[in-house]
Formats: structure tokens, C-alpha cells, sequence
């Protein structure tokens, strides 16, 4: 299956073009990527996934954007809407669900607790589904998950699942096909690479989207 409607910018950011709109997801150090955005989805407030700078850059007083409740006093004078896990939103005439994003290994709870009400997004492009989990660990909701794309974020072992506990991830997922994210900032450029080999070598169907920019930052 092909995902030409789908961009990695970078990190955790996506481009979308669908039905002649575009739709962001935690947009995050733009450069060549700038065009005007319809509607941005936005998993949790951490500046790496919210960026007001960047959502500067794309969004206007009609775009719509998507932000957990806690995070819309962060978009004042935007056209921001607050969602919560587990429910359905339209935008544009595109239809996404909430599902929830959190840590449950010990040494990382704090950084994503359930409580804060963050979350991930399966969006149904003309009727492909991708789900974009956000920052989370491996959770029990994913079992219930049911996309053609699924979006795994890997951070070492500090922010999110390691390589090992996605691919664990990906078992419980229904899906058809598997990418890595948000971890070429957090494991360098060697290390990016041996992830990249090692979940798409063990992960059934897996396929790794192309980066339209190069990383530029690091969290080393």
C-alpha cells in the first residue's frame, strides 16, 4: 500500500494532502515546508510537538487546529478546539478519532501521565486509515487499534517506547503496515539508523516514510 498523501517533515510531524486540503500533525521545525495549512492536529503541549512558532508559519484565522483540552489556552488567537481521547472530530470533511497517549514504564510516567488527557489520532484518509500515536508507551488501547498505517514513536528509553517495546507495540496493533518516528533527534545518526534497521527488520510489513527535510536539532 502507498501513503503519497503522507509526508514526514520531521520528528513527529507529518504533512497531509487530502481532497485538495492539507492537514498538519504536530508541525515542528519548518524550513522548505510551509504550506498553508486547513487544519493541524496536535497530540500533546511539549514544544516539540506543539510549536507555536511553527504553527505560525502554516495557519491562518481559518485554520482549525486540534489540541488536548489543557493545551487551547496555549493557541490564543487561533481558531483552536479542544479534544479528549476517545472521541470523533470532522475537519474539511475528514473524519479522525482521539485514542489516549501516555507512559506507563515507571521510569517515564512523568513525562506523559495519563491524567493530562493527551492523545493520538487515526485519521481516515478516503478510506485509509493512519494512526499517529503520539508520545506513548505500549498501552493496553492499542489492542483495540485497527489502522493500514501505524505511526510508532521511539525515544531510546527516556520519552517513549524503545525499539524493543515498539515492535512488542506492533503485535498488539492491527495494522498492515508499520513506520518508526520521533526518534532520529534522540538516538543521533547511528543509532537512528540501527532502529530504523531493526524494527523494520523484525516488524512484519514494515515500511519507512522518507524525511522531506533533514534533522537539524538534537535532545543528545
Amino acid at each position: 500500500m502507498e501513503f503519497k498523501f503522507l509526508d514526514w517533515i520531521e520528528h513527529a510531524g507529518f504533512r497531509l494532502k487530502l481532497n485538495g486540503k492539507t492537514m498538519y500533525l504536530d508541525p515542528f521545525m519548518l524550513s522548505t515546508v510551509k504550506d498553508r495549512a486547513d487544519s493541524i492536529l496536535i497530540t500533546h503541549p511539549h514544544f516539540d510537538h506543539l510549536s507555536v512558532e511553527d504553527i505560525k508559519k502554516v495557519a491562518d484565522k481559518k485554520t482549525e487546529i486540534f489540541v488536548p483540552r489543557d493545551s487551547v489556552s496555549k493557541l490564543e488567537g487561533f481558531n483552536a478546539k479542544g479534544v479528549e481521547p476517545n472521541k470523533a472530530y470532522t475537519t474539511n470533511g475528514i473524519r479522525f478519532r482521539t485514542v489516549p497517549a501516555y507512559n506507563v514504564v515507571e521510569n517515564r510516567v512523568h513525562n506523559h501521565p495519563k491524567a493530562s488527557g493527551w492523545v493520538g489520532y487515526i485519521i481516515d484518509a478516503n478510506g485509509i486509515k493512519v494512526y499517529h500515536a503520539g508520545d506513548t508507551d505500549f498501552i493496553d488501547e492499542m489492542h483495540s487499534i485497527d489502522a493500514d498505517l501505524a505511526l510508532l514513536p521511539i525515544g531510546g528509553s527516556t520519552y517513549v517506547m524503545t525499539v524493543e517495546e515498539a515492535i512488542e507495540a506492533s503485535k498488539a496493533i492491527k495494522a498492515k503496515q508499520y513506520s518508526p518516528i520521533h526518534y532520529r533527534a534522540l538516538l543521533g545518526r547511528e543509532g537512528s539508523r540501527k532502529a530504523e534497521e531493526l524494527f523494520t527488520r523484525m516488524v512484519k510489513n514494515g515500511v519507512v516514510l522518507e524525511q522531506i527535510q533533514e534533522p537539524r536539532y538534537s535532545f543528545q
